[in-house]
């Protein structure tokens, strides 16, 4: 299991349904995020339902920590997030989730514990749980439907945590055995085929010939091709002149 201090407690308020709390764990463990506290479950604990839907992340709920309210969950925290779709009378910050990882992520590197409060499935957080955290969560859903079920709200949450405790790389392409192709490759693809063409006849009328092969090399200048792209599109044009040299 993850050191309990290098990440948010993920506490789950009167949770009713065993499922969405096996659910929940399992969202927090694929980012890597295994700090759960529970209050009040509304079946009990240990929860079967729980451990079935939890999976492979059941170990998760093996080393949970139970509590009877919030308090009890928050008591050693010193910065304290409720999530909440629906607008509250309470004067506190307003995060979204991704301004609020990146304040855990902070105050955590410094050394403070930090809590994130996921309501019940049927209401939410009540009032009295919200006076409780320093900050309000809110997710910019669909105002004509706003409800998230726990493990989805669990399951945002902690990808924005991820996001800010690991490097996450956005974008790659994979190039299997390949390497990308060079300028030079590039460029004498675009001859070979600026070439034929013009054995062809493309680049016509001749007052309009040297817009278009500008176009054209324009076309491979914004593809990003590999060695073996450029290959096989040398074969396709000299495949194409033998076949009309055959004929």
């Amino acid at each position: 299991m993850g050191d309990p201090s290098s990440q948010p407690v993920f506490v789950l308020v009167r949770p009713q349904m065993g499922e969405n709390i096996g659910a929940a764990a399992r969202a927090m463990w694929n980012f890597g995020l295994d700090a759960m506290s529970i209050t009040a479950p509304r079946d009990g604990w240990p929860n079967p339902k729980a451990v079935a839907m939890a999976s492979g992340a059941g170990r998760l709920l093996d080393n949970a920590r139970l509590h009877d309210d919030v308090a009890g969950a928050v008591a050693g925290c010193s910065y304290v997030f409720a999530t909440t779709a629906r607008g509250r009378d309470l004067t506190k910050p307003v995060f979204s989730p991704e301004a609020a990882m990146a304040r855990a992520a902070g105050m955590i590197a410094a050394g403070e514990k930090v809590a994130v409060l996921f309501g019940p499935e049927r209401t939410g957080l009540e009032n009295d749980d919200v006076a409780r955290a320093n900050a309000i969560v809110s997710v910019p859903v669909n105002p004509d439907f706003a409800s998230l079920n726990l493990a989805q709200c669990v399951l945002l949450m902690a990808y924005e945590w991820r996001r800010q405790a690991v490097e996450v790389t956005h974008e790659t392409v994979p190039l299997g055995k390949g390497d990308w192709a060079s300028r030079i490759e590039v460029d004498k693809l675009a001859e070979h085929y600026e070439d034929r063409l013009g054995q062809a006849g493309f680049f016509f009328p001749p007052e309009k010939a040297e817009g278009m092969k500008l176009n054209l090399r324009n076309l491979w200048s914004r593809m990003r091709l590999t060695r073996a792209d450029v290959q096989m599109l040398h074969g396709v044009m000299r495949q194409m002149v033998r076949w009309k040299e055959r004929g």
